[in-house]
């Protein structure tokens, strides 16, 4: 199985909307990420394998199984640890380890070892290109949630943890997992 999952990237002032796909196959056990990437995205397979296994899930780098990640397009060149949510998430739901539809929502967030969610830069342009590229939710660090709370009429998710977001994910819809409004967040302290 093939899972899609949206990400973005900040270049000077630009937005690049980034599809991280995940393809898991049988065979000697490998992890390639491809389409460009530079230091930090190649380093995230070891950033991604520790924060799954700290999350209670078995990691990409444990059994007889070939993981590609593909960022496309792949003619741009792709920077950062953004895309670590995303990777880690496409991974789990290829695996069939989680299940949700990921259209209309954009993923964005650097994985600590534990599965905690780092800071990131450029959260406000980030949301304010997926309002205009019709994305309904948007999940990213709590740290960035008041910056990201400006773009109005898109519901944003401030998350601590991949473990936080597989829950809410699980439970999608639920009363007790409703987003919380741009109106709200500014008053989370």
């Amino acid at each position: 199985m093939v899972a899609k999952i949206n990400s973005a990237q900040i270049t000077g002032l630009k937005t690049d909307l980034v599809e991280v796909e995940v393809d898991i196959n049988r065979g000697l056990q490998s992890f390639a990420i491809v389409g460009l990437p530079d230091k930090a995205v190649a380093e995230a397979k070891d950033r991604i394998n520790s924060a799954i296994k700290n999350s209670g899930f078995k990691p990409p780098q444990k059994g007889n199984k070939k993981v590609v990640v593909s960022l496309a397009p792949a003619n741009i060149k792709k920077e950062g640890s953004n895309f670590d949510l995303a990777i880690a998430l496409g991974y789990l739901l290829a695996s069939g380890d989680i299940k949700f539809d990921p259209k209309e929502r954009l993923f964005i967030g650097e994985l600590a070892l534990d599965g905690s969610l780092r800071p990131t830069n450029g959260s406000l342009l980030m949301v304010q290109y997926a309002k205009t590229k019709g994305f309904k939710e948007i999940y990213l660090p709590e740290e960035n949630a008041n910056e990201a709370s400006l773009i109005h009429d898109i519901i944003i998710f401030p998350c601590r943890s991949l473990e936080q977001i597989i829950n809410h994910l699980k439970t999608s819809g639920s009363e007790e997992h409703k987003p919380i409004s741009p109106k709200e967040l500014t008053l989370i302290e």
